[in-house]
């Protein structure tokens, strides 16, 4: 079942709009169409924006529908940022500057965004909110942990292995070829250990035929799954090595179930990883440390045990219910 069948099913009336990543796509330009369409027909109470295309075209639609209700605007990550290229800077921060004056409130789930967004004129608790990501139901995940299925039972590894697992989308910002071009110096050095991608996407076949061309061990494509917290919970370490992040769902899973971390020192990851405490940062490019942090954790279970454990203490902050009550303060706000 889909997440539209899902909603459907819960009565809430939904509207296909098909936006494009590519700003002069026709696609964009039929659903400005579309979006103008919508709103003349239908008054919405509060409108709530996501992703930085389909977020600009719907305020831009809505700058002289005054008959709507608020417009909110969640970033998950700016493409501007610190490191960006300069064309992220000149598209994008000035299309947000522009569709500042059509946002009504702009929410920002980490530290960075709220700074960018506080430069760009948000006042902070006014139309400037700080959210604690999209939220995990750690419910749901301890029933989930206590399922009996096994992905070392499923790759034939036995309980000594150290299972490293990835999980993100195979493309270029999560930048996986960081990892790859490190593993057989890691796996080398520690040959019980075997790095688990969970994910697809179009940088899938590039790495399969690096890690082919490279002869490198160890390394299991696992594609889409749907058991993501199941391995989590049989995985010792959790890895990301992405350009850039908001505040990414999976670390929020590794933290909730108590899993160290090891990842880049970027925005949104460093807003869950505190280097030393529950996990590593490490800088973009910098193959010593990876390295040497991998060499450091994968031997020492009391360290990953710590390292865990640590995360968990902060698992509330990112608890579902903790996230809908936020969100539910500032909805209501607003419809009030």
């Amino acid at each position: 079942m889909g997440r539209k069948d899902e909603l459907e099913q819960l009565e809430v009336i939904c509207h296909d709009i098909s936006f494009d990543k590519r700003i002069l796509s026709k696609n964009n330009i039929r659903a400005l169409r579309e979006l103008n369409e919508l709103f003349n027909n239908i008054h919405f109470d509060l409108i709530h924006v996501h992703t930085p295309i389909a977020a600009f075209l719907t305020r831009f639609v809505l700058r002289k529908k005054k008959l709507q209700g608020p417009l909110l605007y969640t970033a998950h990550g700016f493409h501007f940022f610190k490191g960006a290229p300069k064309k992220n800077w000149i598209l994008f921060y000035s299309a947000e500057k522009i569709a500042k004056r059509w946002t009504d409130a702009i929410i920002v789930l980490n530290k960075e965004d709220q700074a960018l967004a506080k430069q760009m004129g948000f006042k902070h608790n006014d139309n400037l909110f700080f959210v604690n990501g999209v939220g995990v139901d750690l419910n749901e995940f301890s029933e989930r942990a206590e399922k009996d299925i096994s992905i070392r039972k499923e790759l034939n590894l036995s309980k000594d292995d150290v299972l490293i697992s990835c999980v993100a989308e195979l493309i270029h910002n999560k930048n996986q070829m960081f990892l790859l071009k490190n593993w057989g110096v890691i796996s080398k050095n520690n040959p019980q250990a075997h790095l688990l991608f969970i994910g697809e996407g179009q940088s899938e076949e590039i790495l399969k035929s690096y890690v082919q061309y490279k002869g490198l061990k160890n390394i299991h494509f696992l594609g889409f799954r749907r058991d993501v917290p199941n391995i989590l919970n049989d995985t010792n370490i959790v890895v990301l090595t992405s350009l850039r992040e908001g505040l990414l769902r999976c670390l929020m899973e590794a933290i909730a179930l108590g899993k160290p971390i090891i990842t880049t020192n970027v925005r949104g990851s460093r807003d869950l990883v505190q280097d030393g405490y529950n996990g590593y940062l490490v800088n973009l490019n910098d193959d010593d440390l990876l390295v040497k942090r991998f060499n450091d954790l994968i031997v020492n279970k009391e360290l990953q045990k710590e390292f865990g454990e640590n995360g968990k203490k902060r698992s509330k902050l990112y608890d579902l219910d903790f996230v809908l009550k936020q969100m539910d303060e500032i909805y209501m706000s607003f419809l009030n």
